[in-house]
């Protein structure tokens, strides 16, 4: 989750297991999370934002450590101010 909005909705990006050649995603390893996990290595896809009620949520599989989140957070920002 890259933000909780007010009321009940999340600003989240994808996560995949599927490499990219976007240019702009993170490699997301066991070792980023400071809980939980996932079954594989990953990339987190900054430039890919959706928004979703956290009602909708069924399982989180982990709790992402606070220095990768910032370094998914910079990568947005950076995406947003290319010119």
């Amino acid at each position: 989750m890259l933000a909780a909005l007010k009321g009940d909705d999340l600003i989240l990006c994808q996560i995949t297991s599927q490499l990219r050649g976007d240019g702009s995603s993170l490699p997301l390893v066991d070792s980023d999370f400071v809980t939980g996990g996932l079954q594989q290595a990953s990339r987190i896809r900054p430039g890919r934002l959706f928004t979703a009620e956290a009602s909708i949520i069924v399982y989180r599989a982990g709790q992402i450590s606070a220095s990768k989140l910032k370094e998914a957070r910079d990568k947005l920002v950076n995406i947003l101010y290319q010119t």
